[in-house]
């Protein structure tokens, strides 16, 4: 253990939850939670000076609450550690975000973030075939199974009540059961199948346009055209405006905030405004043409 200037002690090293789960749950579990002006302190630090070690400090000291989050997922059948593994990715970007003026704890408003990161990850693996895309359906996904009473088809009548307590239709409610209960068809035919059985496996009849000529042909001209269009958009801005989103936006090694800010001897918020109207003119600019 080492300590730093909040006289939190932290682990010298961390190996991934995947490695060993449970010493890493027994590891985050003993480091100690922060106070709300330790928070404060190190959220200042990473926010306005971009100390590295204060932003790992509130990451460290955030890593059990990514665990109990990732626990709520685990009827899922993935790994308990690569759950928590896309929840810590949340974390961080939720620190990376985090403003400590607007007056809340960390954790809070981290929750948005690890959710969502296990949400994602969630989705993309449960099943081959994304099953949930618009965000009724990710809000079905997630809800649907512990809102039926019973393992039995859903009446019309329990779909209605599910869909008023979701804000979504009862058409949306079936059609995610069904994809729920749907199973995963082989893309090719069985090893076992005879001459007298119907062809119907996907690798038969489903058709892969994405080398056709003509589709590639047609991506090529909308990228370049959309590319000419950034340009000549990009032109009508002044100097300042431009050099803002080439540097935010761009550029390979992106500038933050900050350092514009700086450069420019006004304050971070007032590049904030000047990229977003900068955006806006883009915007009004490619729509147009």
């Amino acid at each position: 253990m080492t300590t730093d200037s909040s006289n939190q002690l932290m682990p010298l090293s961390l190996s991934a939850p995947g490695v060993n789960l449970g010493a890493y749950i027994s590891t985050v579990n003993q480091i100690p939670i922060l106070t709300a002006e330790q928070e404060k302190e190190l959220a200042e630090r990473y926010y306005y000076d971009q100390d590295l070690d204060a932003a790992k400090l509130l990451v460290m000291s955030h890593l059990r609450f990514v665990v109990h989050i990732a626990r709520s997922y685990a009827g899922y059948g993935l790994p308990q550690g690569d759950l928590i593994q896309e929840g810590n990715l949340g974390l961080m970007k939720a620190v990376k975000r985090f403003d400590p003026n607007m007056g809340v704890r960390l954790v809070s408003f981290a929750v948005h973030w690890i959710k969502a990161e296990i949400h994602e990850y969630v989705i993309r693996n449960w099943r081959i075939v994304k099953i949930a895309t618009t965000k009724a359906q990710r809000k079905l996904f997630f809800n649907l199974r512990s809102l039926k009473k019973s393992s039995k088809r859903l009446t019309l009548e329990e779909a209605q009540a599910i869909a008023n307590d979701l804000n979504v239709t009862a058409e949306q409610v079936l059609e995610m059961e069904g994809r729920l209960t749907a199973y995963d068809a082989a893309f090719e035919a069985q090893g076992d199948d005879d001459d007298d059985t119907p062809h119907t496996a996907p690798a038969l009849y489903l058709e892969d346009n994405r080398y056709d000529p003509a589709r590639l042909a047609e991506e090529e001209d909308y990228e370049a055209q959309s590319t000419a269009a950034l340009h000549q958009a990009m032109d009508q801005l002044d100097d300042r405006s431009r050099n803002i989103l080439q540097r935010r936006w761009l550029d390979d090694d992106k500038s933050t905030l900050h350092e514009l800010a700086a450069e420019y001897n006004v304050s971070a918020e007032r590049i904030r405004q000047l990229e977003k109207n900068a955006m806006e003119k883009i915007k009004t600019a490619m729509s147009a043409s």
